[in-house]
Parts: structure tokens; sequence; C-alpha cells
């Protein structure tokens, strides 16, 4: 395991990006699953700094949004020039396919090694980590995963199906690939009588409502509840986290692609990493501070999770977790 705070020592922020705010302009086309508030701040913030550059974008969760690509790599025509959604590993499978554009010039070095694509053809914005939600009127107050298969929580947990879900999956692969026990690990929720179904709302739903007494859920939300009086607190489990980085990459079909370039030097930059914290997000970047209600980042820890490896492994990983929960 690795923690957040492993660039600590490193160099302090980003450096600017090469490329002079006045010679960057043109049109550029965002495709992202980021809420729409989100997407629009991002977006003005850019332009703030690059004014001649007019975006637009196309909102929708990670899925629809491929979704949509797809048709047009179908029809020859693809329309985004930037693509910022949820998931590394579906990042893997557009690079593998020869759609991404590589940045080779993007300033990485004040991020741990891991953080980014290795040849910089996409690049980490957050990190959103999926830990335990639970009611605080639960007796059993979870420390571990493997406390999730105590009889305590026998038919009070719900969790999001990574059957249905590209960040599910992503921490399914993650926590099999880590827990001693791996794919024995859901088994044992499965007799444990588990609920594998739903989004991250409901699962925050039925938590906080008592339907439920326990969930695997994105920390941002429980976290944001609690502070507005909903009876849950969050725990990021000893053994760590699972997380996905909201990556943000360039189209080889780009047709603004020193625009693009100047985009994605804007997201990771110190600037840019400290808009991610102002939407209450955890920065990838190393040396911004956390949100509100979270703790240190030396006391998150961060299991190994290769996207590639992900890639590969999904399909078995789609069979095995049906098999356990058809």
């Amino acid at each position: 395991m690795r923690s957040f705070a492993l660039a600590a020592a490193l160099a302090l922020g980003l450096a600017l990006p090469a490329t002079q705010a006045g010679a960057v302009e043109g049109k550029l086309v965002l495709y992202t699953s980021q809420p729409n508030t989100d997407a629009q701040q991002t977006i003005d913030a850019f332009k703030a700094k690059y004014p001649k550059v007019e975006i637009s974008f196309v909102r929708d969760g990670t899925p629809r949004v491929m979704a949509k690509l797809r048709a047009e790599f179908e029809a020859g025509a693809p329309q985004a020039d930037l693509l910022l959604i949820a998931d590394a590993v579906t990042m893997e499978g557009l690079k593998k396919e020869g759609r991404l554009l590589a940045h080779d010039k993007a300033d990485t070095a004040a991020y741990p090694a891991g953080m980014h694509d290795p040849a910089k053809f996409w690049f980490a914005t957050k990190l959103i980590t999926t830990g335990i939600v639970y009611n605080t009127k639960a007796t059993m107050k979870p420390e571990s995963w493997l406390d999730l298969a105590k009889p305590e929580a026998k038919n009070l947990l719900a969790m999001p199906s990574p059957l249905n879900s590209g960040a599910a999956m992503i921490h399914t692969i993650t926590l099999t690939g880590n827990l001693p026990g791996g794919w024995g690990f859901y088994e044992n929720l499965q007799k444990n009588g588990a609920l594998a179904a739903g989004a991250n709302g409901d699962i925050l739903r039925q938590v906080a409502t008592g339907e439920k007494l326990y969930g695997m859920i994105v920390d941002f939300m429980p976290i944001r509840e609690k502070a507005k009086g909903a009876p849950v607190a969050f725990v990021f489990p000893k053994e760590g986290v699972s997380a996905v980085s909201e990556p943000v990459a360039i189209l080889k079909a780009s047709k603004n692609p020193d625009a693009a370039k100047a985009f994605v030097d804007f997201l990771i930059s110190k600037e840019g990493q400290e808009l991610a914290l102002k939407q209450g997000y955890v920065a990838a970047h190393p040396q911004i501070a956390l949100p509100a209600g979270y703790p240190a980042r030396d006391a998150i820890k961060l299991m190994p999770f290769d996207a590639a490896k992900a890639l590969a492994e999904e399909p078995a990983a789609r069979k095995r977790f049906s098999a356990i929960f058809e």
C-alpha cells in the first residue's frame, strides 16, 4: 500500500504551461461525466486564463458519454477534443485502441509515480476513494473491510454493482487484488446477505434512512451529508481504499490540440488542483489540502492499482462477480 503523502517532499507545484495564453485560441469540445456545475466552473476558470478559447461541453455519466463517443468513432466523425471521465480503465482502453493523443510536455514532476499514465496519454485530476458509510445508530462501527462480513452486518449492507458502474468495478478489482481473501471476501458478503445494486446516491439514501446500516460508497457524498446533519459517518478502512482519478485525455482526432494541451496543463497545475479542492474533492496533487471532514492525506492508505492490468482483468471479474451475486 502507499499513502497519499508519497510526494510530500517533491517540487513545490507545477510550472506554468509553456504555451502563452494569448497564443491559444479557437474552439474546444469537452465530453465529461463531471456534474454540470463542476464542469462549468472548470471551464470558466480555464477561460479566465485563456479568454480566446471557446469551450462547449457535453455532460452525462461515463457509460453514456462513451456510448456517444463510440457511435461517433463508428461514423468516422468524433466531435470531442477532450475527455474528462470517471476512471482510468476506460482511458486505458482508448489508449490501447490508439484513440488518444500523448501530451509529452505535460509537467507531472510534483506528482507521485503511478498517478498519471507513464506515457502521458491521460492524467489524474482527483482522487475519489470508495470506503464504508454507516448509520450512526449502528452498534458496530466498522474499521475494516472484513467487518462487513460480520453477523452485525447481516442483511444490512448495500453496495453499487460493478456490473453497472465503472468505479464499482475498479473498487472490486482493487479489493480482490489486495485483500488476503481475494474473491472470498465477496463470497462472504453474499453469504451475509449483501445487496449489490443501485448507484452511490441510492446507497447513501438507504443508509441515511436506516433501511440499511452499512454501505460501500464514494467518499465525498457521505462526508458532505454528515456536515449537513445526516446520521451517517464515513470510514477509510485500515487495509486501504480504492480510488478513481477522474482522468483527462486528449483525443487523437482533436481539431485543436494546442488548446486541448493547455486545458490539460491547467487541470493538473496547482491552480487547477486548487479548484478541485474548492469543489469539495480530494485533489490529485499531493500538496493540496483536503476538504473539510477528511483526515490528513497520510492517514488515508491508497491500495495499489494498475489500470492496464485492470483493463485485462475486467471481463473475468465481471463473470466472477455475476456468478457470486446471481
